[in-house]
């Protein structure tokens, strides 16, 4: 790939670029009349990892963690409709959602058993297929994403989505302009604009716009997060969170905790919010090859 610290080798870390340049096969599978993209990253005879992420991101935000698990598993990311390279829907809903996660996990030869690791929405998403279709996981880690407590407000985040998408007049307008949602600064900026470089596209008439579907918030329906959701959970557990992320905070561990029927490890990483693998990206992968090797059922 093109690299644009090209004059300031210093500023990317070689690991960085050892994952992004990891070739990934582009596939997809049909789920009620819309195409869902994943990448897939092939390793042979090994079970099956799948990468999601959260509200209006993509399967790329993974490009510079998902290669790192290639020596202990086959890994896809998949990029859930309205979002990224997948198809939009006149309407979106959990149960739909959570049908698109088994179809990417069987369509990679995944299933059953696949693992599976989910940030913020994308882990609320994963907890309703693992209810609904608990034959085809081995495990679940949910990345700062939990239910919070009916007594606990939520955080204000400002404005996400909804109405037109703005569209700017060349792509290196619009990704000057990506920013993360929940909005938080992040010291590894080259990760930021790695993102942002592969969060926008051409749009018909010119110019260039965000690769998400501008009226999903307004469709989307059946999202709530509920109770009974996790009391139901019947798989192996982890969490990982960031110890100063406002979206997951002790009171929501705790509540998660009394709802699991069974204990599951969770581990805060120092120095991260939401955006934990942005935050830091070294330690999460060492956390999480921990915590999948901890949750993963013998073979």
């Amino acid at each position: 790939m093109a690299r644009w610290d090209k004059g300031n080798q210093n500023t990317i870390p070689d690991w960085f670029w050892q994952a992004v340049d990891v070739e990934a096969e582009a596939r997809h599978v049909e789920v009620e009349e819309c195409d869902v993209a994943y990448r897939y990253y092939p390793a042979e005879g090994k079970p099956g990892l799948v990468f999601i992420h959260g509200m209006n991101a993509h399967s790329r935000w993974w490009d510079f963690i998902a290669p790192q698990f290639l020596n202990d598993y086959a890994v896809a990311a998949m990029d859930l409709t309205g979002m990224g390279d997948s198809d939009y829907r006149y309407n979106y809903a959990s149960a739909t959602y959570a049908k698109e996660i088994k179809a990417v996990i069987e369509h990679a030869g995944f299933g059953p058993n696949a693992m599976v690791v989910a940030h913020s929405f994308g882990g609320y998403m994963a907890v309703k297929a693992a209810n609904l279709y608990p034959e085809i996981f081995a495990g679940l880690v949910l990345v700062d994403s939990g239910i919070r407590h009916p007594d606990e407000p939520a955080p204000d985040r400002g404005e996400m989505g909804g109405g037109r998408a703005k569209v700017y007049p060349d792509k290196a307008s619009a990704v000057q302009r990506f920013r993360l949602f929940p909005a938080q600064p992040c010291e590894n900026e080259y990760i930021v604009e790695y993102i942002g470089r592969h969060s926008v596209m051409p749009v018909e008439g010119g110019g260039w716009s965000w690769k998400f579907d501008e009226d999903l918030l307004t469709t989307l329906t059946e999202t709530d997060r509920q109770a009974d959701d996790y009391r139901e959970l019947a798989i192996p557990l982890g969490v990982i969170y960031g110890e100063i992320s406002e979206s997951f905070s002790a009171t929501t561990l705790a509540y998660m905790q009394s709802l699991v029927p069974f204990e599951f490890p969770a581990v805060g990483i120092a120095d991260a919010q939401h955006h934990v693998f942005l935050d830091q990206p070294e330690a999460f992968v060492t956390t999480l090859r921990q915590m999948l090797a901890d949750i993963q059922p013998a073979r």
